[in-house]
């Protein structure tokens, strides 16, 4: 396959520019978000209600969410989500410059900011195979998660500067780039979509469940991440790390932070250029093995640099394994269940996302940070070699896709 080639697929790259703006977008408003919050309350439970009220609609929608993405025209649902998103950020500019922002209103616009966001993240899943031809997939959501890794980045940063000149500011740029993002995907052809049967009932509601039950490879993707995820966590505990164990400041913090996206940008560029093409299961347990090793490596670690090159290969390993993971879901999954499918992925993802930094927080409070890291870094590895005896189809798959 030629170098890029899948930037050639017509509308990909204006629905690509739509994540890297949403994406920054939803990094610079949780900025903003944090740092008014605590302003406002100087509680820093709070702040954990701000993440449970994101995830609480996509726990209570995820029936909703994916047959919404399987029944209605994928690309002007993810236009009204992007545009209810905008919305909500221009809600926040509103309260604050009229000096009524809350912790009442912070959470009830978060919890409708999930909302959106449960139905906007299985549906951008689900667009994703329309607009490319299938070999082109994997260097797609390479391409993708890389967009995405370059937000985290480069919008936690912006977010930080636009809100110390004014919070406002914050807010209305990332209102702005959620209207971009909107722009792109009206850019977008018209995809084809074989959609979903018209009457709902209670079967197809569940159809996305039951055919991840009925798919051994399915079911070990998508609980794979969901059991590492909970294991996993050491992200959580960055600033414990930074200050506690190596001892630094913010800007090691922000080191330590970056360190795991530029890791994975590094290997989403080299994946979308060189597509895995070949023993794509074997090429998964070993990124999750190398993933546990560099969590392990992580926590022992006293040496700032040598910290940021763990987390760096940490979220190398990480990005494959996303990579291969979404193949295999998207590429072995009907265009008709795409929605319900990935409504349930998008749920895990969250709730190991969530969990895993409750499961590392909670074990660093009575055992200390450094047994908490390093024992899921261990759990990780376990994990792994119980999947390879119970799922052995998930570690034979070759290629990424149906023969």
């Amino acid at each position: 396959m030629n170098r890029w080639a899948v930037l050639g697929n017509r509308g990909y790259p204006s629905f690509l520019a739509a994540l890297f703006f949403n994406g920054l977008s939803v990094q610079v408003q949780t900025v903003a978000v944090g740092w008014q919050l605590y302003e406002l309350t100087g509680d820093p439970m709070d702040l954990a209600w701000v993440g449970l009220s994101q995830f609480l609609p996509a726990l209570a929608l995820v029936l909703i969410t994916g047959a919404a993405a399987d029944r209605f025209p994928r690309r002007r649902l993810m236009g009204i989500c992007l545009g209810v998103m905008a919305a909500i950020s221009m809600g926040f500019l509103w309260l604050t410059q009229a000096g009524q922002l809350s912790a009442g209103y912070v959470f009830a616009l978060m919890a409708l900011f999930g909302a959106a966001r449960a139905f906007y993240n299985p549906v951008r899943q689900s667009l994703a195979p329309n607009l490319v031809i299938a070999r082109h997939l994997p260097a797609a959501l390479a391409l993708n998660s890389s967009a995405f890794k370059i937000s985290m980045i480069v919008g936690p940063v912006l977010g930080g500067i636009l809100y110390g000149l004014a919070p406002g500011l914050a807010y209305a740029v990332a209102g702005a780039a959620s209207l971009v993002s909107v722009g792109l995907v009206l850019l977008v052809p018209k995809p084809k979509h074989s959609g979903a049967p018209r009457k709902q009932g209670r079967d197809e509601l569940t159809a996305g469940i039951r055919f991840i039950l009925a798919q051994p490879i399915l079911l070990g993707a998508i609980s794979l991440d969901l059991f590492v995820g909970l294991v996993g966590g050491a992200i959580a505990l960055l600033p414990v790390y930074a200050s506690d164990i190596l001892g630094t400041d913010a800007t090691g913090l922000g080191i330590l932070r970056a360190a795991p996206a530029v890791g994975a940008i590094i290997v989403g560029g080299w994946l979308a250029s060189k597509p895995i093409t070949g023993g794509a299961g074997a090429k998964l347990f070993w990124s999750i093995a190398v993933f546990g090793i560099a969590t392990v490596v992580f926590a022992l670690s006293a040496n700032l640099w040598l910290s940021a090159l763990a987390l760096a290969v940490l979220g190398g390993a990480d990005m494959i394994s996303v990579v291969i993971r979404a193949s295999l879901v998207q590429l072995n999954t009907p265009d008709g269940l795409r929605g319900r499918v990935n409504a349930v992925n998008v749920l895990f993802i969250g709730a190991s996302n969530e969990l895993g930094a409750f499961r590392a927080g909670s074990m660093a409070a009575f055992l200390g940070p450094v047994v908490a890291v390093a024992a899921g870094g261990v759990a990780a590895l376990a994990v792994c070699a119980v999947y390879l005896r119970l799922f052995p189809g998930l570690r034979r798959a070759d290629r990424l896709g149906p023969d």
